[in-house]
Protein backbone atom coordinates (compact mmCIF):
# COMPACT_ATOMS: atom_id res chain seq x y z
CA UNK A 1 0.00 0.00 0.00
CA UNK A 2 1.22 3.62 -1.38
CA UNK A 3 2.03 5.80 1.82
CA UNK A 4 -0.19 9.08 1.67
CA UNK A 5 0.42 12.47 1.49
CA UNK A 6 1.78 14.42 4.04
CA UNK A 7 0.32 17.62 4.90
CA UNK A 8 1.69 20.95 7.20
CA UNK A 9 -0.03 23.70 8.49
CA UNK A 10 0.00 26.25 5.81
CA UNK A 11 3.51 28.71 5.95
CA UNK A 12 2.60 31.61 8.71
CA UNK A 13 -0.10 29.15 10.51
CA UNK A 14 0.25 27.51 13.81
CA UNK A 15 -1.59 23.96 14.96
CA UNK A 16 -2.69 24.74 18.85
CA UNK A 17 -2.02 21.28 20.75
CA UNK A 18 -2.94 20.90 24.47
CA UNK A 19 0.09 23.24 26.02
CA UNK A 20 -0.28 25.92 23.02
CA UNK A 21 -3.79 26.18 23.68
CA UNK A 22 -3.45 26.36 27.16
CA UNK A 23 -1.19 29.82 26.70
CA UNK A 24 -3.92 31.28 24.51
CA UNK A 25 -6.24 30.67 26.70
CA UNK A 26 -4.05 32.24 29.31
CA UNK A 27 -4.02 35.57 27.28
CA UNK A 28 -7.15 35.39 26.51
CA UNK A 29 -8.60 35.48 29.56
CA UNK A 30 -6.46 37.95 30.79
CA UNK A 31 -7.38 40.30 28.24
CA UNK A 32 -11.36 39.93 28.41
CA UNK A 33 -11.35 40.13 32.39
CA UNK A 34 -9.14 43.23 31.87
CA UNK A 35 -11.58 44.63 28.93
CA UNK A 36 -14.95 43.84 31.19
CA UNK A 37 -13.31 45.27 34.41
CA UNK A 38 -12.90 48.61 32.44
CA UNK A 39 -16.45 49.06 31.36
CA UNK A 40 -16.13 47.40 27.90
CA UNK A 41 -17.97 45.05 26.30
CA UNK A 42 -17.63 42.35 23.71
CA UNK A 43 -18.55 41.88 20.16
CA UNK A 44 -17.84 40.04 17.07
CA UNK A 45 -18.01 40.73 13.31
CA UNK A 46 -17.63 38.20 10.03
CA UNK A 47 -14.28 36.56 9.21
CA UNK A 48 -14.56 38.45 5.92
CA UNK A 49 -15.88 41.60 4.57
CA UNK A 50 -16.11 43.50 1.34
CA UNK A 51 -13.01 44.43 0.23
CA UNK A 52 -14.18 48.16 -0.64
CA UNK A 53 -14.38 48.17 3.02
CA UNK A 54 -10.64 48.07 3.36
CA UNK A 55 -9.69 49.86 0.13
CA UNK A 56 -12.27 52.76 0.37
CA UNK A 57 -9.86 54.85 3.41
CA UNK A 58 -6.41 52.89 2.78
CA UNK A 59 -6.27 52.49 -0.97
CA UNK A 60 -5.47 49.96 -3.93
CA UNK A 61 -2.36 49.40 -2.62
CA UNK A 62 -3.53 47.26 0.34
CA UNK A 63 -4.66 44.58 -1.85
CA UNK A 64 -1.49 42.97 -1.69
CA UNK A 65 -1.63 42.19 1.98
CA UNK A 66 -5.25 40.50 2.11
CA UNK A 67 -6.07 37.28 1.25
CA UNK A 68 -8.93 38.14 -1.28
CA UNK A 69 -11.52 36.41 -3.41
CA UNK A 70 -14.14 36.11 -5.08
CA UNK A 71 -17.25 33.47 -4.72
CA UNK A 72 -17.46 31.25 -7.43
CA UNK A 73 -20.17 32.68 -10.33
CA UNK A 74 -20.04 36.22 -8.14
CA UNK A 75 -19.33 38.94 -9.09
CA UNK A 76 -18.43 40.86 -5.03
CA UNK A 77 -14.69 40.74 -3.50
CA UNK A 78 -14.44 39.86 -0.36
CA UNK A 79 -11.18 39.92 1.86
CA UNK A 80 -10.20 37.87 4.93
CA UNK A 81 -10.12 40.48 7.70
CA UNK A 82 -6.34 42.10 8.25
CA UNK A 83 -7.44 43.95 11.01
CA UNK A 84 -11.39 44.69 13.15
CA UNK A 85 -11.08 48.66 13.21
CA UNK A 86 -13.03 48.94 9.14
CA UNK A 87 -14.83 46.25 10.84
CA UNK A 88 -15.89 48.13 14.08
CA UNK A 89 -16.30 51.14 12.34
CA UNK A 90 -19.03 49.81 9.65
CA UNK A 91 -20.85 48.27 13.05
CA UNK A 92 -21.08 51.69 14.58
CA UNK A 93 -21.75 53.67 11.29
CA UNK A 94 -25.37 50.82 10.94
CA UNK A 95 -26.01 51.97 14.59
CA UNK A 96 -26.09 55.48 13.46
CA UNK A 97 -27.95 58.00 15.76
CA UNK A 98 -28.78 55.25 17.95
CA UNK A 99 -25.52 54.71 19.44
CA UNK A 100 -24.98 55.27 23.20
CA UNK A 101 -21.73 57.40 23.75
CA UNK A 102 -19.71 56.66 24.86
CA UNK A 103 -19.16 53.43 23.03
CA UNK A 104 -16.52 50.94 24.38
CA UNK A 105 -16.53 47.79 22.81
CA UNK A 106 -13.84 44.73 22.50
CA UNK A 107 -13.30 41.75 20.22
CA UNK A 108 -10.54 39.02 20.43
CA UNK A 109 -10.94 37.63 16.64
CA UNK A 110 -8.54 35.95 14.02
CA UNK A 111 -6.73 38.28 11.77
CA UNK A 112 -4.85 37.22 8.49
CA UNK A 113 -2.31 39.28 7.00
CA UNK A 114 -1.25 37.85 3.32
CA UNK A 115 2.49 38.53 4.31
CA UNK A 116 6.18 36.95 4.25
CA UNK A 117 6.00 35.05 7.68
CA UNK A 118 8.94 36.16 10.32
CA UNK A 119 9.41 36.00 13.82
CA UNK A 120 7.04 37.84 15.82
CA UNK A 121 4.55 37.94 12.34
CA UNK A 122 2.29 35.21 10.85
CA UNK A 123 -0.22 35.56 8.40
CA UNK A 124 -3.16 34.22 11.20
CA UNK A 125 -2.65 35.51 14.04
CA UNK A 126 -5.61 36.42 17.20
CA UNK A 127 -5.52 40.17 18.17
CA UNK A 128 -7.68 42.05 21.01
CA UNK A 129 -9.37 45.05 20.38
CA UNK A 130 -10.60 47.87 22.38
CA UNK A 131 -12.09 50.63 20.99
CA UNK A 132 -13.84 53.88 22.20
CA UNK A 133 -16.11 55.23 20.40
CA UNK A 134 -17.97 59.09 20.98
CA UNK A 135 -15.07 59.96 23.75
CA UNK A 136 -12.76 63.13 22.51
CA UNK A 137 -8.88 63.03 22.92
CA UNK A 138 -7.27 62.56 25.54
CA UNK A 139 -10.33 60.98 27.27
CA UNK A 140 -10.37 57.77 24.55
CA UNK A 141 -6.65 56.98 24.53
CA UNK A 142 -6.62 56.85 28.44
CA UNK A 143 -9.44 54.68 28.20
CA UNK A 144 -8.36 52.04 26.07
CA UNK A 145 -5.00 52.53 27.25
CA UNK A 146 -6.03 51.58 30.77
CA UNK A 147 -7.38 47.61 30.41
CA UNK A 148 -4.10 47.31 27.80
CA UNK A 149 -1.81 48.35 30.72
CA UNK A 150 -4.17 45.80 32.99
CA UNK A 151 -4.00 42.70 31.24
CA UNK A 152 0.16 43.09 30.93
CA UNK A 153 0.28 43.96 34.87
CA UNK A 154 -1.62 40.39 35.41
CA UNK A 155 0.34 38.61 33.03
CA UNK A 156 3.12 39.92 34.72
CA UNK A 157 4.75 42.31 33.16
CA UNK A 158 5.31 45.88 34.48
CA UNK A 159 6.59 48.79 33.23
CA UNK A 160 10.16 48.16 33.67
CA UNK A 161 9.16 45.30 30.83
CA UNK A 162 7.29 47.24 28.46
CA UNK A 163 6.85 50.68 27.55
CA UNK A 164 4.39 53.20 25.74
CA UNK A 165 5.65 55.16 23.03
CA UNK A 166 3.18 57.89 22.20
CA UNK A 167 3.07 60.56 19.52
CA UNK A 168 0.64 63.46 17.88
CA UNK A 169 0.81 62.85 14.13
CA UNK A 170 -0.16 67.01 14.33
CA UNK A 171 2.49 67.60 16.45
CA UNK A 172 4.95 65.35 14.04
CA UNK A 173 3.23 66.80 11.08
CA UNK A 174 4.83 70.52 13.12
CA UNK A 175 7.99 69.00 13.16
CA UNK A 176 8.68 67.38 9.60
CA UNK A 177 7.35 71.60 8.25
CA UNK A 178 9.95 73.05 10.45
CA UNK A 179 12.29 70.50 8.39
CA UNK A 180 11.17 71.76 5.66
CA UNK A 181 8.75 69.18 4.20
CA UNK A 182 6.03 71.04 2.52
CA UNK A 183 2.20 70.10 2.87
CA UNK A 184 1.09 67.37 0.56
CA UNK A 185 4.24 65.81 1.08
CA UNK A 186 3.53 65.13 5.01
CA UNK A 187 1.86 61.70 4.00
CA UNK A 188 4.83 60.70 2.44
CA UNK A 189 7.25 61.69 5.12
CA UNK A 190 5.04 59.82 8.08
CA UNK A 191 5.19 56.69 5.77
CA UNK A 192 8.97 57.29 5.38
CA UNK A 193 9.78 57.88 9.33
CA UNK A 194 7.14 55.04 9.80
CA UNK A 195 9.69 52.46 7.67
CA UNK A 196 12.92 53.96 9.31
CA UNK A 197 13.96 50.66 11.11
CA UNK A 198 13.20 48.66 8.31
CA UNK A 199 15.23 50.70 5.74
CA UNK A 200 19.03 50.82 4.80
CA UNK A 201 20.48 54.39 5.43
CA UNK A 202 20.87 54.81 1.81
CA UNK A 203 17.28 54.00 0.62
CA UNK A 204 16.39 56.34 3.71
CA UNK A 205 18.61 59.05 2.19
CA UNK A 206 17.14 58.55 -1.04
CA UNK A 207 14.10 58.75 0.31
CA UNK A 208 14.79 61.82 2.05
CA UNK A 209 15.75 63.72 -0.81
CA UNK A 210 12.69 62.60 -2.80
CA UNK A 211 10.90 64.99 0.00
CA UNK A 212 12.83 68.04 -0.62
CA UNK A 213 14.85 67.86 2.33
CA UNK A 214 18.88 68.53 2.23
CA UNK A 215 21.15 66.21 4.38
CA UNK A 216 21.24 68.00 7.38
CA UNK A 217 17.60 67.86 7.27
CA UNK A 218 17.86 64.28 6.92
CA UNK A 219 19.89 63.62 9.54
CA UNK A 220 17.22 65.11 11.52
CA UNK A 221 14.34 63.37 10.13
CA UNK A 222 16.39 60.19 11.18
CA UNK A 223 16.94 61.51 14.49
CA UNK A 224 13.27 61.96 15.21
CA UNK A 225 13.67 58.46 14.84
CA UNK A 226 15.71 57.65 17.29
CA UNK A 227 15.22 59.70 20.29
CA UNK A 228 12.70 58.96 23.28
CA UNK A 229 11.87 61.77 26.50
CA UNK A 230 10.43 60.33 29.41
CA UNK A 231 6.22 61.76 28.60
CA UNK A 232 6.37 63.11 32.22
CA UNK A 233 8.90 65.75 32.00
CA UNK A 234 6.37 67.57 29.92
CA UNK A 235 6.46 69.36 26.17
CA UNK A 236 8.21 72.15 26.96
CA UNK A 237 11.43 70.28 27.89
CA UNK A 238 10.97 67.71 25.21
CA UNK A 239 10.42 70.60 22.97
CA UNK A 240 13.65 72.37 23.81
CA UNK A 241 15.74 68.93 23.74
CA UNK A 242 14.45 68.61 20.06
CA UNK A 243 15.08 72.51 19.71
CA UNK A 244 11.92 73.14 18.03
CA UNK A 245 9.05 75.83 19.03
CA UNK A 246 7.18 74.49 22.21
CA UNK A 247 3.41 75.57 20.57
CA UNK A 248 4.49 72.31 17.68
CA UNK A 249 3.93 70.05 20.94
CA UNK A 250 1.59 71.59 23.51
CA UNK A 251 -0.94 68.88 22.38
CA UNK A 252 0.70 66.51 24.31
CA UNK A 253 0.11 68.15 27.49
CA UNK A 254 -3.63 67.19 27.86
CA UNK A 255 -2.52 63.57 27.16
CA UNK A 256 0.43 63.71 30.21
CA UNK A 257 -2.15 65.11 32.57
CA UNK A 258 -4.85 62.32 31.70
CA UNK A 259 -2.13 59.87 31.76
CA UNK A 260 -0.74 61.04 35.15
CA UNK A 261 -4.40 61.08 36.83
CA UNK A 262 -4.82 57.04 35.75
CA UNK A 263 -1.42 56.40 37.34
CA UNK A 264 0.00 55.28 33.67
CA UNK A 265 2.45 58.26 33.44
CA UNK A 266 5.48 55.88 34.61
CA UNK A 267 5.04 53.45 31.74
CA UNK A 268 4.89 56.15 28.75
CA UNK A 269 7.66 57.59 26.57
CA UNK A 270 7.37 60.00 24.04
CA UNK A 271 8.72 58.87 20.81
CA UNK A 272 8.94 61.32 17.60
CA UNK A 273 9.18 58.36 15.31
CA UNK A 274 5.78 56.48 15.97
CA UNK A 275 3.19 58.19 13.38
CA UNK A 276 1.41 54.52 12.42
CA UNK A 277 1.14 53.21 9.02
CA UNK A 278 -2.30 53.41 8.28
CA UNK A 279 -3.87 56.38 6.63
CA UNK A 280 -7.30 56.76 8.84
CA UNK A 281 -5.07 57.63 12.24
CA UNK A 282 -5.62 60.87 13.55
CA UNK A 283 -3.86 62.59 16.16
CA UNK A 284 -2.16 60.75 19.14
CA UNK A 285 -0.88 57.59 17.99
CA UNK A 286 0.99 55.21 20.12
CA UNK A 287 2.77 51.27 20.07
CA UNK A 288 3.66 49.40 23.10
CA UNK A 289 6.77 47.75 22.60
CA UNK A 290 8.92 45.95 24.72
CA UNK A 291 12.00 47.95 26.63
CA UNK A 292 14.24 45.18 25.33
CA UNK A 293 14.06 45.89 21.85
CA UNK A 294 14.27 42.64 20.72
CA UNK A 295 10.68 42.26 19.13
CA UNK A 296 7.95 43.87 17.31
CA UNK A 297 5.81 46.19 19.14
CA UNK A 298 3.11 44.23 21.49
CA UNK A 299 0.11 46.59 20.53
CA UNK A 300 -0.49 49.61 18.77
CA UNK A 301 -3.47 51.63 18.05
CA UNK A 302 -4.83 55.56 18.23
CA UNK A 303 -7.29 57.99 17.47
CA UNK A 304 -8.75 57.57 14.12
CA UNK A 305 -12.13 60.19 14.45
CA UNK A 306 -13.79 60.63 10.92
CA UNK A 307 -13.65 56.22 9.73
CA UNK A 308 -17.23 55.97 11.06
CA UNK A 309 -18.52 58.85 8.94
CA UNK A 310 -16.43 58.28 5.92
CA UNK A 311 -19.11 54.65 5.74
CA UNK A 312 -21.76 56.80 5.71
CA UNK A 313 -22.10 56.51 9.89
CA UNK A 314 -22.60 60.05 12.12
CA UNK A 315 -19.57 61.99 12.82
CA UNK A 316 -17.98 60.56 15.37
CA UNK A 317 -14.89 60.78 17.73
CA UNK A 318 -13.45 56.97 18.18
CA UNK A 319 -10.15 55.70 19.41
CA UNK A 320 -8.58 52.30 19.25
CA UNK A 321 -5.86 49.90 20.25
CA UNK A 322 -4.92 46.49 18.95
CA UNK A 323 -2.60 43.67 20.91
CA UNK A 324 -1.54 40.45 18.78
CA UNK A 325 -1.15 36.95 20.82
CA UNK A 326 2.17 36.59 18.61
CA UNK A 327 4.80 39.06 19.85
CA UNK A 328 2.88 38.88 23.36
CA UNK A 329 3.48 35.14 23.62
CA UNK A 330 7.08 35.45 22.47
CA UNK A 331 7.69 38.46 25.11
CA UNK A 332 5.85 36.21 28.34
CA UNK A 333 7.83 32.92 27.40
CA UNK A 334 11.31 35.10 27.81
CA UNK A 335 10.73 36.07 30.72
CA UNK A 336 9.58 33.11 31.99
CA UNK A 337 5.87 34.01 32.81
CA UNK A 338 4.56 31.07 30.72
CA UNK A 339 6.87 28.24 33.01
CA UNK A 340 9.24 26.01 31.73
CA UNK A 341 6.79 23.46 30.00
CA UNK A 342 5.43 25.25 27.29
CA UNK A 343 2.39 25.54 28.77
CA UNK A 344 1.35 22.64 30.17
CA UNK A 345 1.54 24.02 33.56
CA UNK A 346 -1.19 26.45 32.62
CA UNK A 347 -3.50 23.21 31.79
CA UNK A 348 -6.65 23.36 33.53
CA UNK A 349 -5.46 20.88 37.05
CA UNK A 350 -7.95 17.76 37.55
CA UNK A 351 -10.16 18.39 41.00
CA UNK A 352 -9.46 14.85 41.45
CA UNK A 353 -8.09 11.54 39.35
CA UNK A 354 -10.24 8.44 40.10
CA UNK A 355 -8.21 4.83 40.66
CA UNK A 356 -9.97 1.23 40.76
CA UNK A 357 -7.72 -0.69 42.42
CA UNK A 358 -10.23 -3.72 42.39
CA UNK A 359 -13.08 -4.98 40.52
CA UNK A 360 -15.76 -3.12 42.99
CA UNK A 361 -14.02 0.14 42.19
CA UNK A 362 -14.20 -0.54 38.60
CA UNK A 363 -17.54 -1.42 38.81
CA UNK A 364 -18.35 1.73 40.64
CA UNK A 365 -16.18 4.15 38.46
CA UNK A 366 -18.12 5.22 35.99
CA UNK A 367 -20.86 6.35 37.92
CA UNK A 368 -19.15 7.94 40.42
CA UNK A 369 -17.24 9.85 38.03
CA UNK A 370 -20.03 10.84 35.97
CA UNK A 371 -21.78 12.21 39.70
CA UNK A 372 -18.80 14.31 40.41
CA UNK A 373 -18.60 16.04 36.92
CA UNK A 374 -22.25 17.01 37.29
CA UNK A 375 -21.27 18.55 40.93
CA UNK A 376 -18.93 20.66 38.88
CA UNK A 377 -15.84 19.25 39.26
CA UNK A 378 -12.74 18.38 36.90
CA UNK A 379 -12.65 15.22 36.82
CA UNK A 380 -10.24 12.46 35.15
CA UNK A 381 -9.67 8.77 35.71
CA UNK A 382 -7.43 6.27 33.33
CA UNK A 383 -8.19 4.13 30.70
CA UNK A 384 -5.59 1.92 30.96
CA UNK A 385 -6.58 -1.52 32.20
CA UNK A 386 -3.59 -1.70 34.81
CA UNK A 387 -4.45 -1.93 38.70
CA UNK A 388 -0.51 -0.93 39.37
CA UNK A 389 -1.13 1.92 41.93
CA UNK A 390 2.40 3.20 41.62
CA UNK A 391 1.95 3.89 37.39
CA UNK A 392 -1.83 5.23 38.24
CA UNK A 393 -0.42 7.39 40.56
CA UNK A 394 1.97 8.58 38.08
CA UNK A 395 -0.43 9.19 35.94
CA UNK A 396 -2.66 11.44 37.82
CA UNK A 397 0.23 13.80 38.92
CA UNK A 398 1.14 14.37 35.14
CA UNK A 399 -1.87 15.43 34.93
CA UNK A 400 -1.58 17.70 37.68
CA UNK A 401 -4.56 16.62 39.45
CA UNK A 402 -5.42 17.86 43.04
CA UNK A 403 -6.37 14.21 44.61
CA UNK A 404 -6.37 10.93 43.71
CA UNK A 405 -9.51 8.54 44.57
CA UNK A 406 -8.44 5.53 45.13
CA UNK A 407 -11.65 2.64 45.03
CA UNK A 408 -11.41 -0.72 45.78
CA UNK A 409 -13.94 -3.12 48.00
CA UNK A 410 -14.36 -0.26 50.21
CA UNK A 411 -16.54 1.18 47.90
CA UNK A 412 -18.88 -1.52 48.48
CA UNK A 413 -19.54 0.17 51.68
CA UNK A 414 -20.08 3.70 50.65
CA UNK A 415 -16.28 4.57 51.28
CA UNK A 416 -13.48 5.55 48.87
CA UNK A 417 -9.83 6.57 50.25
CA UNK A 418 -8.57 10.30 49.09
CA UNK A 419 -4.98 10.83 48.67
CA UNK A 420 -3.78 14.45 48.46
CA UNK A 421 -1.10 14.49 45.68
CA UNK A 422 0.87 17.74 46.76
CA UNK A 423 1.22 16.37 50.74
CA UNK A 424 0.51 12.53 50.23
CA UNK A 425 -1.74 12.58 53.44
CA UNK A 426 -4.92 10.55 52.09
CA UNK A 427 -7.97 9.80 54.58
CA UNK A 428 -11.52 7.63 53.86
CA UNK A 429 -14.34 9.92 52.99
CA UNK A 430 -18.34 8.79 52.29
CA UNK A 431 -18.93 8.49 48.49
CA UNK A 432 -21.99 10.84 49.02
CA UNK A 433 -19.35 13.67 50.83
CA UNK A 434 -16.61 12.96 47.91
CA UNK A 435 -18.10 15.94 46.31
CA UNK A 436 -18.63 18.80 48.65
CA UNK A 437 -14.72 17.68 50.46
CA UNK A 438 -13.09 17.43 46.83
CA UNK A 439 -14.75 21.55 46.02
CA UNK A 440 -13.10 22.67 49.00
Amino acid sequence: MSKGRRFQAPRGTRDFYPPQMAVRRHIESAWRKASIDCGFEEIEGPTFEHLDLYTVKSGEGIVSELFSFTREGGEDVYALRPEFTPTLARMAAAKGRSLALPTKWFAIPIHYRAERPQRGRLREFLQWNVDVVGAEAPVGEVEVLEPGILALERLGLGPEDVEIRLSHRDAIAGLLKALGVVEDRVPAAFELLDRLDRLPPEEFSRRGEALGLDAEAIERLRGLGARRFDLADGPDAIARALDVEPKLLETLEPLRQALAERGLLEWCRFDPGIVRGLAYYRGIVFELHERGGGERAVAGGGRYDGLIALLDGPDLPACGMGMGDVVLSLVLQDRGLLGEDDGEGLMPAPDAFVIALDEVGAARLPALVAGLRRAGLHVRHSHRTTRNLGKLLGEANRCRARSAVLLDGGASRGVATVKNLASGAQQEIGLEDLAASLGT
